[in-house]
């Protein structure tokens, strides 16, 4: 069950591979994440030495009165990977043309995950594309919903 999901991501980028991350949190993050909260929005991955890390993904506080005076909610997060797939993100990383970018964040057992995707932006008459393809396909679900 996905619990927070980048939307825009599907239509603004042509994906090419996905990599399920571990997340490093504080506690009340979790809390704020499990409760839906949250936002990927032009938040995207960077690799940095041997570390991955999330920028800008926003988690507002779980309880505001609560948390710390100097808790910024959209500091970098640490992501969990291993070596190999932080080799391959830094690769890619280089690659002109190909950006990294969370798509979702949801439960896999007690534990929180990201999902990451290496993507390629798309043009704008691929996204005229996809948006007739969806109406097309809109219309026929209409029609043999009414028959």
């Amino acid at each position: 069950m996905s619990l927070i999901q980048n939307k825009k991501a599907y239509f603004n980028y042509e994906i090419l591979d996905k990599i399920e991350a571990g997340i490093e949190l504080l506690g009340f993050e979790v809390k704020s994440l499990k409760k839906g909260q949250g936002s990927l929005e032009g938040s995207h991955v960077i690799v940095r030495g041997n570390e991955a890390f999330v920028v800008n993904m926003q988690i507002p506080p779980y309880q505001p009165a609560n948390t710390p005076k100097d808790y910024d909610t959209t500091r970098n997060r640490r992501l969990l990977l291993t070596k190999k797939e932080i080799e391959s993100l830094s690769k890619s990383e280089n690659q002109k043309g190909l950006t990294i970018i969370p798509i979702s964040v949801y439960n896999k057992g007690r534990k929180l995950k990201l999902e990451v995707a290496i993507v390629r932006g798309k043009k704008k008459y691929d996204k005229r594309e996809s948006i007739k393809k969806r109406d097309v396909e809109r219309d026929i679900r209409r029609t043999l919903k009414n028959e």
